[in-house]
């Protein structure tokens, strides 16, 4: 029985080296990328890779775990057994070396590891083959051939290891519970851990540096966990010809030159900025009384000083984290049934604040007390010009984390002092970014105001950032700083708000700080996506790459509308009424404004189409 275990785990690791093996093949091939990489950043790329490397060692190691399962109560020869698993290895091995020869091939050319983008060339095989030069294609033959010779040959003495003979009922049934305790390991291995985060490929990401993330990249997950994104987006809502669809969306685009410059509210066009992103911060919330006391009294009362800039009429893009957050930093609107950030070969090529940003010279940092691999949102924010990440594996308190990560308390006191120090310690601009997470589903926080547990969170967290706010305004740092204070969507609340209503999906945003030069009231409509622009166009900074983001202190046009998107459609709102549209039902729910409803369609078929060609 112990050679019968010994098996499984010299399998499962075995593979894992094999997987490590490739990434340092991968660095050689591309040695005059690696070439500037630190000796320590190296180590990080088979460090970090590992994690997936662990998933696909895994998938790998199930098959013979199922062998030793049965080889417990099966009366057949150790022979037969072994020409299985010698099948198995064979056929395991062509594949995995077929994939690493054709990524690092394609990595060249693509700047990304293979993912299921290659299925689409395939259902071409001939206009393939035709973009394939043949000495190309011969040296990767050759080398497709070498890696699987090489795996083959590394799996055949852990073949010899298997001991097929089958054991008394009571050796059967004791192997059998430690196979099952093994399966329970692989499939832990399988999932990418016990976190909240299962295997993405957010969690080998580490570095600024978008090779290095790359090389830490398993291709044979990169590719596997791709496939069922290949999702032909541009025939998803064709409610006009391609021709009119563009042709009305020129009208709605954000990126227009502009005949006259955007009203200037900033007294700097090279401000430190915050945006702090609340979780679940809906309107309905903060506006809401117990007892004649407002749940968010801090926000409340900023809001009322008038030494800001608060949005009255401002929408969020979805209902999701992950959804929202590419539409405040990327200008990108939300997407029926998908998120573009868990499609990292498409997130990548978004536009986004801290790319615009670090263009200019800006240091760019954000800070989560969470896991960021979730939703692949690490992946994101890398790709799209985050030069660090801060989150919770680099945090250490005395107090333990909550289910999602470290409380907003812990969160924003660390936060607030990291934007002083950078402020008083650096002469270069910077951009800090914070997701809170203490609103959030079970709303355990270490306070008690209110009875209600749900609302009592929102209140906790209003009052670190009223706390947060505080300290930042009695600081040397508030003088030259810009905080944008902004939701990444809204909450059900109360119960009976529809998923699908404006109500549901209007949310805060205040911006505040010593850069401010006019603080007023704004009543235009907007929503997330339209931050982007809005920001840069303050700082004199081109915002071409965002087509969907309008810059609300600019003149009209283009029309000044929040659009957003449920699970099921797509809403859209501005002064003169709302539409929105059911996509499953294929029907109109509510139609005040009869143009909000094509504003609606054109943004919604515009975004598939624009998704297809990223």
């Amino acid at each position: 029985m112990t050679k019968k275990l010994l098996f499984v785990l010299v399998t499962f690791f075995s593979t894992v080296c094999l997987m490590a093996v490739q990434k340092l093949v991968f660095l050689l091939w591309y040695n005059e990328l690696s070439a500037s990489a630190s000796w320590s950043e190296l180590c990080k790329v088979v460090g970090y890779g590992l994690q997936l490397d662990f998933t696909i060692a895994g998938y790998i190691t199930a098959f013979p775990l199922l062998i030793m399962l049965l080889s417990l109560w099966l009366p057949i020869s150790d022979h037969a057994w072994r020409r299985i698993l010698k099948g198995y290895f064979a056929t395991i091995s062509l594949l995995v070396a077929a994939i690493f020869a054709v990524d690092i091939a394609l990595y060249e050319h693509w700047g990304f590891r293979l993912d299921g983008t290659i299925l689409m060339y395939l259902s071409d095989p001939k206009e393939a083959m035709t973009n394939i030069d043949w000495r190309l294609g011969v040296r990767q033959t050759l080398f497709w051939a070498a890696t699987a010779v090489v795996m083959i040959g590394c799996y055949r003495p852990v073949i010899r290891m298997f001991v097929g003979n089958r054991l008394g009922w009571q050796p059967a049934l004791l192997g059998t519970l430690a196979t099952i305790l093994l399966i329970g390991l692989d499939f832990v291995a399988i999932r990418g851990g016990l976190g909240t985060s299962v295997a993405n490929v957010s969690k080998v990401y580490f570095s600024a540096t978008s090779f290095l993330n790359h090389a830490a990249t398993n291709p044979v997950f990169s590719f596997l966990a791709s496939i069922g994104d290949n999702e032909d987006f541009a025939s998803k809502y064709p409610f006009f010809s391609e021709t009119e669809c563009a042709e009305r969306f020129k009208s709605l685009r954000g990126n227009v030159p502009q005949a006259q410059p955007p009203e200037q509210v900033l007294r700097t066009k090279r401000p430190n900025i915050v945006v702090v992103i609340l979780e679940s911060f809906a309107r309905t919330i903060m506006d809401v009384e117990v007892n004649g006391e407002a749940v968010m009294p801090n926000l409340q009362r900023l809001k009322s000083e008038g030494k800001g800039i608060w949005f009255e009429n401002f929408f969020a893009n979805s209902f999701r984290t992950d959804r929202g957050e590419v539409a405040i930093l990327s200008g990108f609107p939300a997407q029926i049934g998908t998120s573009i950030m868990k499609l990292p070969n498409k997130s990548r090529n978004l536009p986004s604040i801290a790319r615009s940003l670090g263009r200019e010279g800006y240091d760019t940092h954000f800070y989560y007390g969470g896991d960021l691999n979730f939703t692949d949102q690490a992946s994101y924010m890398y790709a799209t010009g985050w030069q660090q990440l801060t989150w919770q594996k680099d945090l250490r308190f005395d107090i333990p984390p909550a289910d999602w990560g470290y409380d907003d308390r812990l969160m924003c006191d660390f936060f607030a002092e990291e934007v002083i120090t950078r402020s008083t310690s650096s002469d270069k601009p910077f951009l800090a970014g914070l997701l809170t997470l203490s609103s959030h589903v079970p709303f355990d926080v270490p306070y008690k105001r209110l009875n209600d547990r749900m609302l009592n969170a929102f209140a906790f967290t209003d009052d670190c950032i009223g706390r947060m706010i505080e300290r930042l305004k009695n600081s040397p740092a508030w003088e030259n700083l810009l905080v944008v204070l902004v939701a990444d969507h809204g909450y059900p609340y109360p119960a009976t708000l529809a998923y699908n209503e404006p109500l549901r999906h209007r949310i805060p945003m205040l911006w505040l700080g010593g850069a401010i030069d006019r603080p007023r009231i704004v009543e235009e409509y907007a929503s997330q996506i339209d931050l982007c622009a809005t920001l840069l166009g303050q700082m004199g900074i081109a915002h071409n790459d965002f087509d969907y983001s309008k810059d609300i202190f600019a003149p009209t046009p283009p029309r000044k509308f929040a659009y957003y998107t449920f699970e099921e459609g797509f809403g859209v709102v501005d002064a003169t009424g709302e539409a929105i549209w059911d996509a499953k039902g294929n029907r109109i729910i509510r139609e005040t404004a009869p143009e909000l409803l094509n504003i609606g369609r054109t943004m919604l078929q515009r975004t598939f189409r624009d998704m297809a060609e990223r």
